[in-house]
């Protein structure tokens, strides 16, 4: 628990955070976009070092305290938890990545995600003894071939205003009509180009230490990691795709939790195992969202209690700068399609397990692959067996979307 001198302090480095984004975005809108890297660089850094906090956004006021009020708005207007691939290597044209540490974590002190949506005050409560049965047979996963929830017509889905209802769009960037093309995404061809006759998906983790409320240090296997592994094994063998599961550690340097360069690592990574399995087709960065502590992401599919899962894109696109060439994409479409169609799937056959698909301006590691997904699953403060169920309609939801099948 922080105390009152704690909280001031950090209320005063948020002023000042404050102070340095609005006489940046003085000098951008003044000077124009050939000072933006330089901007980014050190006003980014800047904030970072200020230890800028997590905060809610603002378009979940009902949960604002007044304690919070100079943390939110900071957040709104320079939303610190999303701080990924700031500042730019010019030499090596690596991108960098940060995170924010959270004032009060539990078993992981990062958070890389935004607000989800809140619970009733029942489901807030730690619940570290639930236990699930999941050494089960491949007939008791969760899997539905009935729609049970919302679908639409191709035309409601065409107007770019309708299918707008389903992202959530962080204040840096803007998902523009020119980069939101819904006619052309829902055309897209998603199927998996080839048989498992050779690796088709690969799974890993750029932020690998990711854990839940009852995680265990130092094993990895109820983490993130280890949710993994779950997802893999019902892809393997319940749908029989060839996955690889990536399991390298790419943000724990030296003994220590470090975010600085975990998306430059993890590209370098990726990048050797795609070199060597050029028949990979699909990309998978698995990774848990970080809430306040109030929030819990839990749903209820087939009697099992599940977190909720939020499908991710970077659409290396600024409100600042517009399109960023040094963060380019040229698989932005393809990504931006295939979380569409999986998304209208989940809304077809899981209503209320997917949270709206999410839009942040940088690129992450999803230049890759055409069909390349960063997915959040759950939170740090949802139960290890809670996040690793929620593989199993997410698993429904990839086979679906790979078979070629649509929604709509």
């Amino acid at each position: 628990m922080k105390s009152i001198r704690s909280k001031t302090r950090i209320r005063h480095k948020g002023v000042l955070a404050a102070v340095i984004v609005t006489v940046s975005a003085a000098i951008i809108s003044l000077c124009g976009t050939t000072v933006m890297t330089f901007i980014l660089e050190y006003t980014g850094n800047a904030v970072i070092s200020l230890g800028v906090p997590v905060a809610e956004y603002y378009e979940n006021a009902e949960n604002i305290q007044d304690e919070n009020l100079v943390d939110n708005l900071i957040d709104e207007v320079y939303p610190a938890r999303m701080v990924y691939q700031l500042t730019y290597n010019h030499e090596l044209g690596n991108e960098t990545s940060y995170s924010i540490n959270v004032l009060s974590s539990s078993v992981v002190s990062t958070n890389t995600g935004n607000v989800g949506e809140p619970v009733p005050a029942d489901e807030n409560e730690s619940d570290n003894n639930i236990q699930t049965d999941t050494d089960q047979s491949s007939a008791d996963v969760v899997s539905r071939h009935v729609y049970s929830g919302n679908t639409y017509t191709r035309e409601q889905l065409y107007n770019y205003s309708f299918t707008r209802k389903f992202y959530t769009v962080t204040s840096t960037t803007s998902l523009t009509n020119s980069i939101l093309k819904p006619e052309e995404f829902l055309n897209k061809d998603m199927t998996i180009s080839h048989g498992s006759e050779t690796p088709q998906i690969l799974i890993f983790h750029t932020h690998s230490q990711e854990g839940f409320v009852d995680s265990v240090e130092g094993d990895d296997t109820t983490t993130i990691v280890g949710v993994g592994d779950y997802l893999t094994e019902l892809l393997t063998t319940k749908y029989g795709y060839n996955v690889i599961h990536d399991r390298t550690v790419y943000d724990y340097v030296d003994g220590k939790l470090d975010r600085s360069k975990a998306y430059t690592y993890a590209e370098r990574g990726i990048e050797a195992i795609l070199n060597e399995n050029p028949d990979i087709d699909v990309v998978i960065d698995l990774h848990r969202d970080g809430v306040s502590e109030n929030t819990r992401l839990v749903t209820d599919i087939d009697g099992k209690r599940m977190a909720k899962v939020m499908l991710f894109n970077g659409i290396s696109y600024s409100n600042a700068c517009g399109d960023i060439t040094y963060l380019n994409n040229p698989y932005r479409d393809d990504n931006l399609a295939m979380s569409l169609q999986m998304h209208l799937l989940g809304e077809a056959y899981y209503p209320g397990f997917l949270r709206n698909i999410y839009i942040n301006a940088y690129r992450y590691c999803l230049h890759e692959r055409g069909k390349s997904m960063l997915i959040e699953a759950g939170a740090q403060t949802n139960t290890y067996e809670e996040v690793k169920l929620s593989m199993e309609p997410l698993a429904d939801l990839l086979d679906k979307l790979l078979k070629g099948e649509k929604a709509y």
